[in-house]
């Protein structure tokens, strides 16, 4: 049993290694059909190399559970009946795969040529109203048929940051800053889309999406905003403050470069990249507008509590933009950036915002 299999096996891979017989118009093909058709004869050639390593390694590993006593000769003439038969199986029906494909092309229509051996290069996507397949490899079309689109090399997730933000004022330090380190915090929240920059890597990625920003700055030594004219200034508060912080909101979009190893996931339907527990470092910039800046005060005059808040733009820049990173492994990173432009416009002095906190993919 075992060795007419194995006369079989051998003979369909006889069979289909056979080249191309000449078709009829073969002579009327042009140069582009017949060097797909001649791809596709690499590829048939490379699936049949592929099959006869899987089955000689199925089959080493079946001697050595003979040799090492964990299983009998019949158990083994059995496995070794039933990886030939996968085999064999396997080699008729990506044979038909292949050799479909060549009937398309030679009439005209689409086909998927990878240059890896042929695998199953298409994925359905459940639940919609028609079928829809998504290719993973090489892509040429000569009129693509509806429902079929290359692989999506861009991926779309929420992302989160939040921490600490603080200004440094004319060239300083933080030292100098006017407002309070731990008191002073940000959150940002927005959509991003992820991008593969080459067809067949992913250690470089291009990130870019839009972020609502909510910086919020809390003075020291109960001082509070005062907007006079072109000015905005910092001034004691007559009454026993509680509270003073000027939030400014921002939406704007963020761009990065990504750079960072990632796992290649191939299954028999599928390949994707996953980036998960790996390091990343992202660099890049945003640019935006300041939509709205308040102000907001709570504080105890003549024992009463009062809660103010104040909407103004107390000379705050209007575009908003500067350079940001984060560096890390898997979706949680430390994040930085630093504001390009002034906080408040001239005449005021220079202030630039300054941000440091974690960063989350989610």
């Amino acid at each position: 049993m075992f060795k007419s299999t194995i006369i079989a096996l051998f003979g369909a891979m006889l069979l289909t290694a056979l080249p191309l017989q000449a078709q009829e118009g073969k002579s009327e093909m042009t140069p582009a059909v017949k060097a797909r058709l001649e791809r596709l004869e690499k590829v048939k050639a490379e699936m049949l190399e592929e099959e006869r390593a899987l089955l000689k390694q199925k089959l080493e590993e079946i001697d050595k559970e003979l040799s090492d006593g964990l299983i009998t000769a019949e158990q083994a003439k059995q496995k070794k009946e039933a990886a030939a038969l996968v085999t064999a199986r396997n080699i008729e029906n990506r044979t038909a795969i292949i050799e479909n494909k060549m009937e398309l092309v030679k009439r005209g229509e689409f086909v998927t040529i990878s240059d890896e051996p042929e695998e199953v290069v298409y994925r359905k996507r459940e639940g919609k109203d028609r079928d829809e397949w998504f290719y993973f490899g090489d892509f040429d079309c000569f009129s693509c048929h509806e429902g079929w689109s290359v692989s999506r090399r861009t991926k779309g997730n929420l992302v989160i940051a939040a921490g600490f933000s603080n200004a440094l004022v004319d060239g300083g330090s933080l030292d100098d800053s006017p407002y309070k380190i731990g008191g002073s915090r940000f959150f940002e929240i927005g959509w991003q889309f992820k991008t593969r920059v080459f067809e067949d890597t992913n250690w470089l990625r291009l990130v870019y999406g839009i972020n609502f920003q909510f910086n919020g700055f809390k003075p020291e030594d109960d001082r509070y905003f005062v907007r006079d004219g072109d000015l905005t200034l910092l001034e004691p508060f007559d009454g026993d403050l509680k509270k003073s912080k000027l939030r400014m909101d921002n939406l704007v979009i963020p761009v990065y470069f990504e750079m960072g190893p990632s796992r290649r996931i191939e299954s028999n339907n599928s390949v994707r990249f996953s980036t998960h527990r790996k390091f990343r470092v992202g660099l890049g910039g945003y640019a935006g507008l300041n939509y709205t800046t308040r102000h907001k005060l709570k504080y105890k005059i003549d024992g009463e509590r009062t809660k103010e808040k104040i909407k103004n733009s107390y000379n705050t820049s209007n575009t908003v933009y500067g350079l940001a990173g984060y560096v890390g492994f898997g979706d949680l990173t430390l994040y930085a950036r630093y504001g390009l432009n002034t906080i408040f416009k001239d005449p005021n002095p220079d202030q630039h915002e300054v941000a440091f906190g974690l960063r989350w993919e989610l």
